[in-house]
């Protein structure tokens, strides 16, 4: 029988090069462009058909995006996990960007697990991982462990990438957990996205991040993402902890007080000008496939 051995706690993260040696000196910079929550009526600068969710990708990646994190909508603008939008919406992406195409298992929280599971037959490069249950505002995003486990392993099996996603602390435990038990993900390399400031989760503040990722595991990077007014508090700290960002219309609609976002490329835009002003300027996306372990599956859709 092989007994996995047990992954170890640092006290603070380690931030690895591609090739593994050293401090890295970029930022990872993914793009959350639409979300399953707010609706088109509401923001209409949300991308919800193909053409913008394609057309958003694009800009990003030009201004420095290395991963896209993905929602789909219907004909309608409403969420959905509809498989044959969801393998149209990643083959489109892939022909039109180099981009990591990362699709959300979270779903919307009435999407069952079956549908959750489904979404990894539409062969994304990465896919999220949530690492347990939180309340979500009024409603609950609700995460079992026999499921958890479940994800885990299928996206090992088929060689997507995942992103663990934290919404509080104890889930890191959950993470390490998964981690002693299961196994390392497919890639080898585990990459976090800490999710900050949701009502019911940790809250996104310096303090809250800096505990965070003293309870990651040994030779892990993360990402954070600080939803609402927690944005920049989130991606400030994030940077000058070693870490990596994540923005967009998914998790942020005002860019200021009183000033609506009029599209994700200017939050990225804030978010690659502050990681170059930190030193950290975006990172390219041959890096961010290597450092994550991203299967090649471009040549596929050529």
């Amino acid at each position: 029988m092989t007994v996995t051995p047990p992954v170890s706690v640092q006290s603070a993260p380690v931030v690895c090069s591609p090739d593994g040696a050293g401090l890295m000196n970029t930022t990872l910079i993914t793009v959350a462009p639409t979300g399953a929550e707010s609706s088109k009526s509401d923001v209409p600068a949300l991308p919800v058909t193909l053409d913008e969710l394609v057309a958003t990708a694009r800009e990003c990646q030009a201004l420095g995006v290395g991963v896209i994190h993905v929602h789909i909508r219907d004909q309608h603008a409403r969420a959905t996990l509809d498989q044959g939008r969801l393998r149209e919406t990643v083959q489109a992406l892939r022909a039109e960007t180099d981009l990591i195409v990362q699709l959300s298992t979270g779903g919307a929280v009435t999407d069952s697990e079956a549908d959750r599971l489904a979404v990894l037959d539409a062969e994304p490069d990465a896919a999220s991982c949530s690492m347990g249950t939180v309340n979500f505002g009024r409603d609950v995003f609700f995460n079992r462990w026999d499921f958890i486990v479940e994800l885990h392993t299928a996206m090992r099996d088929r060689e997507i990438v995942p992103e663990y996603e934290i919404f509080d602390l104890g889930q890191l435990s959950t993470l390490q957990r998964l981690l002693d038990k299961h196994g390392p993900p497919y890639g080898e390399h585990v990459h976090a996205d800490l999710v900050m400031g949701v009502p019911g989760g940790m809250p996104g503040t310096a303090a809250a991040l800096v505990a965070a990722a003293g309870m990651l595991p040994a030779g892990a990077t993360f990402a954070a993402t600080g939803v609402g007014r927690t944005t920049l508090p989130v991606m400030l700290a994030a940077l000058s902890a070693g870490g990596h960002l994540r923005v967009g219309m998914e998790d942020t609609l005002t860019y200021a007080p009183g000033n609506a976002v009029t599209g994700n490329a200017q939050l990225v835009a804030r978010a690659a000008g502050l990681a170059k002003i930190a030193q950290r300027p975006p990172m390219p996306i041959e890096d961010a496939r290597s450092m994550l372990g991203v299967r090649e599956r471009r040549t596929a859709t050529a």
